[in-house]
């Protein structure tokens, strides 16, 4: 059962994700809310890289076991970021930014080792990093839903690249 929670939750984890982290950005969920979710999310992403590392040591794999590992490093840091008392610190920037990149590195190497599907991999690993883009560009456009934009593109880019590989392969 560990397994499968393991190979199929992130299909319904990461979208939920980025649409918790939207709906914060739109005002309909508390930053404290926000922070909550980096507390569980890092749990859980300890509990992956602690039962993921036997099976995670070779190829594809071992990169992402290494991007979970490092992305849990960053979302206690955003924990953290919300203890300061203030909302939009440089540590809740760098879980967000790095979770819009992370998996991109994850897209790229699963498209350069594949040949079928690379396209789809790519698109997906275009479309995050396009969102986050979008996200740190909306600061000059001043507009409010830019940024909701980029944080659409980036979860449908991981969405689509997570559900793809868990029923793919």
């Amino acid at each position: 059962m560990l397994r499968q929670a393991r190979e199929f939750g992130p299909v319904f984890l990461i979208p939920l994700a980025w649409i918790v982290v939207i709906a914060t950005h739109l005002d309909l969920i508390a930053d404290a809310t926000l922070f909550i979710a980096h507390v569980a999310m890092s749990v859980l992403l300890a509990v992956f890289v602690v039962t993921g590392r036997a099976e995670m040591r070779t190829g594809t794999l071992r990169v992402w076991w290494r991007i979970i590992a490092v992305g849990f490093v960053v979302t206690l840091l955003g924990a953290a970021g919300f203890r300061t008392g203030t909302v939009g610190t440089p540590l809740q920037a760098l879980a967000l930014f790095g979770w819009m990149a992370l998996p991109a590195v994850g897209f790229v190497d699963v498209a350069r080792r594949k040949t079928e599907p690379a396209g789809v991999y790519v698109g997906c690993a275009v479309t995050s990093l396009l969102g986050a883009v979008v996200y740190a560009g909306s600061v000059l456009v001043g507009a409010s839903w830019v940024p909701v934009v980029g944080l659409a593109l980036v979860g449908l880019g991981q969405t689509v690249a997570i559900a793809d590989a868990a029923f793919r392969y």
